[in-house]
């Protein structure tokens, strides 16, 4: 049975869009508006793949990093004395992070309960021919 995309992936898009976007209403141009409006397309990658494909971890992984870094970019670049781009960068890293986390134990799940699911499975069949003849 194939699964559905997971909320926490749906909703990870929404927050990548928001740390996306984030730059126009904190106004934060140069590296630290940046990073977030990258750091926010990555996140929106992460969560398609993770929406397409369940059981790959990768989506997942790539999200906990990423809000993670995004979490610790205002002491990395130090705009901590700019209290709206600071908290833009703490609460949506921190979800980013939390939804990562979740999305990456559920993942686990989908994965070791339908491998079929996951990037890493190939099958090397051709349909309609028994497994094992390669030539015609």
């Amino acid at each position: 049975m194939r699964e559905k995309g997971r909320w926490a992936d749906r909703v990870a898009v929404v927050v990548g869009l928001a740390l996306a976007v984030s730059w126009l209403w904190h106004g934060m141009l140069g590296w630290s508006g940046g990073l977030m409006f990258v750091f926010g397309l990555v996140v929106i990658m992460a969560s398609v793949i993770s929406l397409t494909r369940p059981g790959a971890v990768s989506g997942e992984i790539a999200a906990l990093v990423v809000g993670l870094l995004t979490f610790a970019l205002p002491w990395i670049l130090e705009f901590t004395d700019r209290p709206l781009a600071a908290w833009s960068a703490w609460v949506l890293g921190a979800a980013i992070a939390l939804l990562g986390a979740y999305g990456l134990v559920m993942a686990t799940r989908t994965r070791r309960r339908d491998p079929e699911l996951a990037w890493t499975v190939h099958r090397n069949e051709i349909p309609g021919r028994p497994a094992g003849r390669t030539g015609g």
